[in-house]
């Protein structure tokens, strides 16, 4: 395959401004405020398109369109999911989260409860999480650069990774935040331009489209059209198909073909490196489990999930819609507001600027239904938004916009993957790395290195399905620890540790079994993929229940505290924390990031009438003696 060469050069300046701007933050990021939460000073409408170009990730940008093109109208529960998330954010988190002072969620778990045992578990979750959400966005570029270039989906996935490393050791929370705000606006040209073009393209064609796109029948090949097929597929038929068979590794049905064949309705087998040639007007054979007619697709519950159909939208509305709000990268986010107040108004921000985009990704999968029906019989459907373009243009437009969406792909890659790198990096620098190797440098390339590997070598799946999974983990584990944290004082250090223990536990369990490849029928498999329909229940239950029997744990600051969280700012009770160790930090890089103390000679006492400084020690990482 011949290089996009209009493409490999967007990508390059993408690439290249991501660089740029980390380099640029260097000249701010002198502490270990600066690195972690810009210093608390981004103000609403900046933070609010930085949060929303970071949590834009490859699962918005490719794999809503691909899952509209397979699944139809049950896919856009993931995009309803992805913004309705914010509304929880801002009606029960955002402003007391700010007022806690805290840098991260380990920070908070052991400012509420007093216990280092709870902060080294929730270290462990937000790793986890980190690298399960960053997984999939190393395995998007893979597809986005092979797509292009031809080339292995692990360049890639190199690529990126290494550009947010650099980025986030270069400049931090800082220079994240500037490039964040930069590609959501990037990203939003790159899909609605395209959108707005290929619309006008088709205008002529908009009855014979909607008819098509309605009708009882499966979607039908335009032209004449050649599908390489990469892995074994099973496909069903609906109608009786002709297709050419070619290559030395042809199998069909078990049987070595070369030639015409003839399908008759049913399931046949595809064996990798087997190329297929379809006529134009042929119905498109789809991967088994995906509605084949269109009017099918258009309905809902008609999805590949059978009489389990309901179930699986259930946990998916559940994991998305409280995920959001145990995501760690999202949450520092709010952070670096200046107060409540401001991390509010990020808030309704946020949920403007989701809900315009997510208009774009909806409309591409459609049309990709009626110009890419070949990804039905691939499974590859994530790439319907790259291909797009010249399924519909010719010559140099095509090419333009196909690098313009290109562009926008990479900067969706790229911003959440910084986010959750400062994230990860963060926790691993501050509570995980032994105290001789605590270096935001080193613990940022660990971060970038682990999920690689991963990504490289686990089995593919829908980008937006290993995204869900993520949201899973986290609305099991930080949602319940935040939601009763902040708004119950009866939650105890162990009733807390049992919640992040069961609801995690078995979360990360039925995940690591389904990136492993298993898919038990029934509805035991449909919880396997997405199980936060038990892990959520289960994980409130186990907190609130051992709570109960474990009152004599509940802190003596609980009054405090919870005061401090829903107390206006204009009070005073809210106290930011500055715990970088000033004298040994080299440009740019804390010297040690994390729960560190300033020099006695150099930190000045509080006085003792001050309320909140019992929580503010906690959150240091102080001896604290019990009351």
């Amino acid at each position: 395959m011949r290089p996009d060469l209009y493409a490999l050069v967007a990508v390059v300046v993408v690439g290249l401004a991501t660089v740029v701007a980390g380099g640029f933050g260097v000249r701010f990021s002198r502490t270990t405020s600066d690195f972690l939460v810009a210093s608390r000073t981004v103000g609403p409408r900046w933070n609010a398109a930085a949060i929303s170009g970071e949590y834009l990730s490859a699962a918005s940008f490719l794999g809503v369109a691909g899952l509209v093109l397979r699944d139809g109208v049950d896919a856009l529960w993931y995009p309803i999911g992805f913004t309705a998330g914010y509304l929880a954010l801002l009606l029960f988190v955002a402003a007391p989260l700010r007022r806690s002072g805290a840098y991260t969620l380990p920070d908070f778990a052991e400012a509420r409860l007093r216990s280092k045992q709870l902060r080294r578990v929730a270290t462990g979750l937000v790793v986890i999480i980190g690298w399960l959400y960053l997984m999939p966005q190393f395995q998007a570029a893979g597809l986005t650069l092979s797509a292009m270039t031809g080339w292995g989906g692990w360049a890639g996935a190199a690529l990126v990774a290494g550009i947010v490393v650099t980025n986030v050791v270069l400049g931090g929370m800082r220079s994240v935040t500037f490039v964040q705000a930069f590609q959501y606006w990037l990203k939003l040209s790159a899909l609605a331009v395209p959108v707005f073009v290929l619309l006008l393209g088709m205008a002529g064609e908009r009855t014979e489209a909607a008819r098509a796109i309605g009708a009882d029948a499966p979607p039908a090949f335009t032209a004449r059209s050649t599908v390489n097929v990469q892995t074994d597929v099973v496909l069903q038929v609906r109608a009786p198909v002709l297709v050419a068979v070619e290559g030395t590794r042809a199998r069909v049905d078990g049987a070595l073909v070369h030639g015409n064949v003839y399908w008759g309705p049913g399931e046949h087998s595809v064996q990798a490196g087997t190329t297929l040639t379809f006529t134009a007007g042929t119905p498109v054979p789809v991967v088994v489990g995906v509605p084949a007619e269109n009017e099918k697709w258009l309905r809902p519950l008609g999805g590949g999930d059978g009489d389990h159909a309901l179930l699986a939208i259930y946990s998916l509305m559940l994991a998305t819609f409280l995920g959001t709000m145990g995501l760690p990268h999202v949450l520092v986010r709010f952070y670096t507001n200046p107060d409540g107040r401001a991390a509010r108004s990020t808030t309704l921000a946020v949920l403007a600027l989701l809900g315009l985009f997510y208009l774009f990704p909806t409309v591409c999968g459609v049309l990709a239904r009626l110009y890419e029906p070949q990804l039905l019989i691939t499974g590859n459907t994530d790439a319907a938004v790259l291909l797009l373009p010249e399924s519909v243009l010719d010559a140099w437009p095509a090419r333009v916009l196909g690098a313009l969406v290109a562009a926008g792909a990479f900067a969706a890659f790229l911003s959440t993957s910084s986010g959750l790198m400062v994230s990860v990096a963060g926790v691993l620098s501050t509570d995980v790395l032994p105290p001789k190797f605590r270096d935001f440098r080193l613990a940022a390339f660990i971060a970038g290195l682990v999920p690689l590997l991963f990504a490289l070598s686990a089995q593919s799946l829908p980008i937006s399905q290993v995204v869900s999974m993520a949201f899973a983990v986290a609305a099991s584990t930080f949602c319940p620890l935040l939601l009763l944290g902040v708004w119950w004082r009866g939650l105890t250090d162990a009733g807390a540790m049992a919640g992040l223990l069961a609801g995690g536990g078995v979360s990360i369990l039925a995940v690591l079994a389904t990136l492993a490849g298993a898919d038990p029928p029934g509805w035991l498999g449909t919880l396997m993929a997405q199980p936060a329909a038990v892990t959520v229940p289960l994980a409130f239950t186990a907190m609130v229940l051992v709570s109960l029997v474990t009152p004599r744990r509940v802190p003596g600051h609980t009054a405090r505290i919870l005061a401090r969280l829903h107390a206006p700012e204009r009070l005073g009770l809210t106290h930011d924390r500055d715990a970088a160790t000033r004298g040994t930090e080299q440009p740019g890089i804390p010297g040690r990031v994390g729960r560190h103390r300033r020099p006695e000679s150099r930190r000045p006492e509080p006085p003792p009438s001050e309320p909140h400084q019992e929580a503010t020690d906690a959150v240091e990482g102080r001896r604290l003696h019990p009351d």
